[in-house]
């Protein structure tokens, strides 16, 4: 009957140190998915933020081909007003 006890006894504590082990793989396991969550909404946050930037590049690309053709424009302008004023002086003095 002693024997029977012991061996109760002993099968209690490897059963107990058997569940303690299976808890900490649990949550070993439950943090891992908590940071696999971490990560995967930063990916997606990191997905958003790049539409965001590729969208203001494409406004900024755009407005920058703008300011060029303006700016050509307005070169282009100056420099027949620039040839209307010389004309211009060019005939008083004569």
């Amino acid at each position: 009957m002693m024997g029977d006890l012991s061996a109760i006894d002993a099968a209690t504590k490897r059963l107990a140190l058997a569940l303690e082990a299976l808890e900490a793989a649990v949550e070993r396991r439950q943090e891992a998915d908590r940071r696999r969550e971490g990560v995967s909404a930063q990916m997606h946050a990191l997905g958003v933020d790049r539409s965001r930037l590729a969208s203001d590049l494409d406004v900024a690309v755009s407005r920058s081909r703008t300011l060029e053709s303006t700016n050509r424009e307005i070169g282009r302008r100056l420099d027949v007003a620039i040839d209307t004023i010389k004309s211009v002086l060019e005939a008083n003095d004569r």
